[in-house]
């Protein structure tokens, strides 16, 4: 780890605000294809979600044709 410089110290000391305009994250993912279990189990889940969304929104245009 690098050692603090003289004025990151003093701005510690005197506690003055810092803004951050700009973050940079950079992650990295591994995902095995062909694994089963949890993402199988996701997709499942995200395909009774979308059935559910596509259930109500059909109801709801088939109340606003009733009007």
């Amino acid at each position: 780890m690098k050692p603090l410089s003289w004025l990151t110290v003093i701005l510690i000391h005197l506690k003055m605000p810092i803004e951050i305009k700009e973050l940079h994250i950079k992650i990295n993912v591994d995902e095995k294809p062909g694994t089963s279990g949890p993402a199988n189990a996701k997709k499942d889940e995200k395909q009774e979600i979308i059935a559910a969304c596509v259930e109500q929104v059909m109801e709801i245009l088939s109340k606003k044709q009733e009007r």
